[in-house]
């Protein structure tokens, strides 16, 4: 039986919401968050109604054989944990044959949105070919691909259980343009269809490839990946963050934990729906004042996530560049860039 009892806290202004099943608390929110549903028997994952899985319990089949973890050895030469106590994923902090048996128990439907507008569409052939050999294998995945010429994407064998749905959108005259249109097509998608499908959305780069497992061990609420080329030792002043206040993405010179890409990150569906529909209604908000911040979405991604920590922190390992030579820090590289010839690929030649 699945009970939902809803009352305030000793301040009236902060009410709680609580979830019981079979005789236990399984979720507990306070106010700030009224993403819960109210109906169907809820499987171990926690997903009584769509758009609303969640991580449930860390159950694991018996019999499952992996190396013996230890509290003495692991990851010395990097941060493996936020100052808000979020994990910061490096390779040699988790095991991916157990988090992955955790995590295909859950059963999440995963999203994955990609824009390939324009001359981009060559590059789908090899992020889902390579997708289908290291991404979440052996899950439930959708890749939603919004383009402006259906013809263009490929026929390409998919595993079990896996899809292609592709989103038809407006092409660009300017990249800008379709950076900052990921933000409103992917919000208007999400209410139309992708909220009706999933249960957790990536959004990605269409201009990368897969080199190695990339597994359950990145699913959060919210996660965030460091960019490669700001993650060591660059002090929070000379972030590429939005400097002016005139932007909705401004913050200020003293302000800062990381800096994230906007090439990769991912939470359960209706989280990043509040965040991609931030960022669309920032950058929308920004050009009624004839200002667009100094790095599209990323600045308000940024901004949004100083604010509201992600509850997963992501090393450089899932997104890399071809451009950059790979540190000694980065022990596998999971998904990187491609270079390429911006002025060629990028409808206003790269400015």
């Amino acid at each position: 039986m699945l009970v939902i009892m809803h009352f305030t806290s000793g301040q009236p202004s902060t009410p709680f919401l609580y979830v019981i099943y079979q005789g236990r608390s399984i979720l507990s929110l306070n106010g700030s968050d009224s993403n819960i549903a109210t109906k169907s028997k809820p499987p171990n994952g926690f997903c009584p109604d769509k758009g609303s899985w969640r991580i449930g319990d860390l159950k694991m089949q018996t019999g499952l054989k992996y190396a013996q973890p230890s509290t003495q050895k692991g990851r010395t030469d990097v941060n493996s944990v936020t100052n808000w106590n979020a994990p910061l994923v490096w390779e040699g902090t988790f095991d991916p044959v157990v988090i992955d048996a955790i995590y295909k128990k859950m059963d999440p439907r995963v999203a994955v949105a990609l824009f390939a507008v324009g001359k981009y569409t060559r590059f789908l052939k090899g992020f889902l070919e390579s997708a289908e050999k290291y991404f979440l294998v052996d899950f439930r995945v959708t890749y939603y691909i919004f383009t402006d010429n259906k013809g263009h994407v490929p026929t390409i064998k998919l595993g079990k259980g896996r899809n292609i749905s592709v989103v038809t959108v407006p092409s660009a005259k300017r990249w800008q343009e379709v950076v900052l249109g990921r933000m409103k097509w992917a919000t208007i998608t999400i209410d139309k269809q992708i909220r009706n499908e999933a249960d957790y959305l990536y959004m990605m780069d269409i201009d990368s490839v897969f080199h190695n497992y990339f597994g359950a061990e990145s699913l959060s609420p919210m996660s965030a990946v460091l960019h490669r080329i700001f993650y060591k030792n660059t002090k929070r002043e000379h972030f590429p963050y939005e400097r002016r206040p005139k932007s909705t993405a401004f913050i200020p010179a003293d302000e800062g934990d990381y800096y994230y890409t906007a090439a990769v990150w991912g939470g359960y569906l209706e989280d990043m729906y509040r965040l991609v529909k931030y960022c669309y209604t920032q950058s929308e908000e920004d050009a009624k004042n004839d200002i667009e911040a100094v790095w599209q979405e990323e600045s308000h991604l940024n901004k949004y996530l100083l604010y509201n920590k992600p509850t997963k922190v992501l090393s450089p390992e899932y997104l890399w560049s071809d451009y950059n030579q790979i540190q000694a820090d980065i022990k596998v590289v999971r998904i990187s860039q491609l270079i390429k010839n911006y002025k060629e690929v990028r409808p206003n030649g790269g400015h």
